[in-house]
């Protein structure tokens, strides 16, 4: 079927362009064959990915493949001990990362819970119960408050009928929906005469002819325009494949230069190459290359995250994707839905003006706490008993409490008028004490709501709310502090002197009014609805979460912008906006319609004013990130409906919500927050910080140790021995087994302690880095270069001076120092930016320290383990230089971080 602009066509067009009854609906036969042609009702989900795939893509990894080929080489060459100790780290590595990606998304498919399973349709001429996915266009469906439309629909008959889109165009106030046809152009918020997949009708009951199910609703082309979406690689995953290339290159060259130097000088000393002296060169230059390759950060980083996501957890927010904790650390800006995400979602009463004075009210939500006050001083509940009773008296809504939760059932703008009421000292059960005896239901064209209530055996009272200027016309007289006057004309202009007043903050405003009946009174409208005693007026909005302001507080300080997207009003949007300091002085808003007249140029030279968006589409969305994302900006879009679908895959993190998120916006996100708390992203923020500066910790610590492994043992094998006349396996600084060993001692427990460290005091003062950041940063180039430049000399010097003794003796020293400066290098890496005085080593890295020198001791002092690793017992001079070199590294990496770059040491 053809698309139709079916919000311009009439009820009886519809009929007919669909082939429907409006009284019989379809026929069985009828649905069945529609049923082929259009398919079920049901979204085409982006598919998950498969057990087999997560497993398969651990293995995705440079770093990974070097560990698999030494293992494989190592075992061939007989070194099956070496071959099980990296194997155990390969391992490690790719369980944990499959474990904790596979757990995820299976959580992840436990969250979708989001269209009704059943709705009521005419089938056949008789009312049926059926599922959704069997919906097809042509279906009459029937519409009662509570309901969950199942596909988009053309209303063909409304009584009261209204409908929360929140969901779909960011409203956050309930659409009243008519019947008669719109103009073309009626933008999708505005087009009342059609309900929408996903939405959910709040207020009154319909009827509606399908007009297009599945992929062909709103909610489902939001879903296609997500899945032709791209993702992109994560900050993190690009820096380690940076690591992975350039320590991969360094291994293969130092490989090379080992391998044909050795085999060149055997080949032309003997005129032939020993098949065990080749063996011996290549688990060497095999051993080097493990030095040269950090072989735990796979596991540090997947430990690290996995961790991260552990956390999240715990605190609500379910990561999607390890990396996705870490890129969030790294976010610039914010772009937030503001309906349920910085506002509670809950209408709320805000001001109440009465008797000439205006009254606060306390509190947000639906939650019954708060304080009325006037003049900044609490109020005694009967000042405002009589307004109360009113707006709970004039209500179809009830305040239901399930647990800990507070929710309404019936119109939110009711439901906030009954906490009201509960704060003004009134309970619900009023309305069984005073029965309602006439209704006259508000409608669109009326703007207002009367209700009739026997107060007592002689006393009847009409109630009546709606808008100001149409309440207040039927008004002859009103309430000051109790007493009835006449309404003068300066009374009039004083109340709409405060309506407008109110109106300026944004506030939705309701009139309420009384007027006592006699027992024989005319239950005519017209009758009814005049000569009214105005009580007053009321304000209420949607407000922001108190730990979503406070949030936006924590994201401004640490450098973030924080951006309002929504599709409610400017005035309102504008209001939030100024209230969580969102938007301040020289800031820019901008409506959907004003965004849609500027081209992509000169939208890029605004876009970094404008703080708050009203009114948009979600196209508009995914072009507001689109435009940050142009400017290197690491983007995060935060939201529930599925208007924030595309703008959340599009942005470097998605983050939706748990409880009113929809399906499609869940499986576009990266992390799911099952609170809905938009404070929570502010703890994912430090986490993520705190991750990627552990990591950063430990690549600091295993390169430093690494580059002068290579150095020391490069220079001996190819110059230094060669020099004092060693040949073969003389020639090697250090056996196999002692690089094996030094790697297994750092690279183990303290290199993991260290991926634990506690967070910099700094941590949540410092602004986002920039998204090219390298991982290789002028600070920890400058630590690399101290390791060469201190400790090399160092090192070189300490095995030199004890070559005269022979290579055994020179080989335990060079050994033993190796083994002591870099578990002391570790305690000084517990922070790249504060001396160990500001920032001290924590227990568990303390703990691993004193671990291996303990057993390094201990496996020096027995004769077995002693000559398994090919040591001797070292001399007194031997610890001398061990603990000179220790000192002179400690002392040489506090100083470096003294006179560190400004930029690295924070605000």
């Amino acid at each position: 079927m053809s698309q139709e602009n079916w919000y311009t066509k009439k009820p009886e067009e519809i009929l007919e362009i669909l082939k429907v009854d409006k009284d019989r609906g379809l026929s069985e036969d009828e649905v069945k064959t529609r049923l082929n042609i259009y398919g079920p009702n049901e979204l085409t989900a982006e598919k998950g990915t498969s057990p087999l795939k997560i497993f398969f893509k651990q293995f995705a990894n440079l770093l990974l493949a070097i560990l698999i080929a030494a293992t494989a080489i190592s075992a061939l060459l007989g070194e099956i001990v070496d071959a099980m100790v990296i194997g155990v780290i390969v391992v490690f590595v790719v369980i944990l990362g499959f474990v904790q990606e596979y757990r995820a998304e299976k959580t992840l498919d436990a969250l979708k819970r989001m269209l009704s399973p059943t709705c009521t349709v005419i089938r056949d001429g008789k009312q049926k119960e059926v599922e959704v996915k069997e919906i097809v266009p042509g279906d009459l469906v029937i519409l009662e408050a509570g309901d969950k439309i199942p596909a988009d629909s053309r209303l063909i008959e409304s009584v009261n009928l209204q409908a929360n889109e929140a969901s779909l165009t960011g409203e956050s106030a309930p659409v009243t929906k008519i019947t008669t046809a719109l103009p073309e152009q009626t933008q999708l918020a505005d087009r009342t005469n059609m309900v929408f997949s996903g939405t959910t009708i709040t207020y009154g009951r319909g009827r509606a002819v399908v007009t297009a199910s599945g992929m062909k609703t709103e909610f489902g082309k939001i879903a296609q325009q997500v899945t032709s979406v791209v993702a992109e690689s994560t900050p993190l995953e690009k820096r380690m494949a940076e690591i992975g290339r350039r320590l991969g290159l360094l291994a293969l060259v130092i490989i090379a230069i080992i391998i044909v130097v050795e085999v060149a000088e055997e080949f032309l000393t003997l005129g032939l190459i020993r098949l065990d002296f080749l063996f011996e060169i290549l688990l060497f230059a095999i051993s080097l290359a493990v030095a040269a390759v950090p072989e735990a950060l796979p596991a540090i980083v997947t430990g690290s995250l996995a961790i991260g996501m552990y956390i999240m957890a715990k605190k609500n927010a379910l990561i999607r994707k390890m990396p996705a904790v870490e890129t969030l650390g790294a976010t610039q800006i914010i772009c937030s839905d503001k309906t349920g995400t910085l506002t509670k979602g809950e209408m709320t009463v805000r001001e109440v003006f009465a008797s000439g004075k205006t009254f606060v009210v306390t509190g947000a939500g639906y939650e019954p706490k708060g304080e009325i006050l006037n003049a900044e001083k609490p109020i005694k509940n009967s000042e405002l008993e009589n307004f109360a009773r009113a707006v709970l008296l004039c209500n179809d809504s009830r305040l239901e409490q399930e647990g800990d939760i507070w929710k309404i059932a019936g119109d939110p703008t009711e439901g906030a008028l009954v906490v009201l009421a509960e704060k003004a000292g009134l309970s619900q059960k009023l309305k069984e004490r005073y029965p309602r005896v006439v209704e006259v239901p508000f409608s669109s064209e009326r703007k207002r709501m009367t209700t009739v209530h026997r107060v007592s055996e002689n006393t009847i009272v009409a109630y009546m709310k709606g808008a100001p200027e149409i309440v207040l016309g039927l008004c002859s007289s009103v309430n000051e502090n109790g007493k009835v006057r006449e309404i003068s004309q300066d009374d009039r202009k004083r109340i709409i002197a405060a309506s407008d007043e109110m109106a300026s903050k944004a506030l939705r405003l309701l009139a309420v009014a009384e007027r006592k009946l006699s027992s024989g009174f005319d239950s005519d409208p017209e009758k009814l609805e005049q000569g009214f005693t105005f009580l007053g007026l009321v304000g209420m909005i949607d407000p922001p979460r108190p730990e979503a302001a406070k949030a936006v507080e924590t994201a401004i300080k640490v450098g973030m912008k924080p951006i309002m997207i929504t599709g409610d009003h400017k005035i309102t949007a504008l209001a939030i906006a100024k209230e969580m300091n969102i938007y301040k002085d020289g800031d820019v808003v901008l409506t959907g319609e004003e965004l849609g007249k500027l081209n992509d140029e000169e939208f890029d030279k605004v876009v970094e004013k404008v703080s708050t968006y009203a009114r948009v589409s979600p196209a508009d969305k995914f072009r507001i990130v689109e435009a940050w994302k142009k400017k290197g900006k690491v983007v995060a879009m935060t939201g529930d409906g599925v208007n924030d679908a595309p703008a959340l895959k599009r942005s470097d993190i998605g983050i939706a919500m748990g409880i009113t998120g929809t399906d499609v916006t869940k499986e576009a996100a990266d992390m799911v927050l099952a609170d809905d708390n938009f404070a929570t992203i502010i703890n994912a923020i430090e986490l993520g910080r705190w991750i990627y500066d552990n990591i950063k910790k430990y690549l600091a610590y295993l390169l430093q140790a690494n580059l002068s492994e290579i150095a020391v043992v490069s220079l001996g094998a190819l110059v230094v021995l060669r020099f004092f006349g060693y040949s073969g396996e003389d020639a090697l600084p250090l056996l196999p087994v002692h690089i094996l060993y030094i790697n297994l001692a750092t690279d183990g427990l303290p290199a993991l302690a260290l991926g634990f460290s506690p967070p910099d005091p700094d941590l949540m003062k410092r602004p986002p880095r920039p998204k090219d950041e390298p991982v290789f940063t002028k600070s920890l180039k400058l630590f690399l270069l101290r390791a060469i430049i201190i400790e090399t000399p160092i090192l070189m010097a300490a095995f030199i001076s004890d070559l005269p003794n022979g290579i055994e003796h020179g080989r335990t020293r060079l050994f033993l120092m190796f083994i002591f400066i870099e578990l002391v290098l570790a305690l000084n890496c517990r922070s790249l930016r504060f001396t160990v005085f500001k920032a001290r080593p924590h227990k568990w890295l303390v703990l691993a320290v004193i671990w291996e020198a303990i057993l390094i001791s201990v496996l020096v002092s027995i004769p077995f383990t002693r000559e398994a690793i090919h040591v001797l017992p070292p001399t007194l001079e031997d610890l001398l230089w061990v603990a000179g070199g220790a000192i002179a590294s400690f002392i040489s990496v506090e100083v470096l971080k003294h006179y560190l770059p400004i930029e690295n040491k924070g605000n």
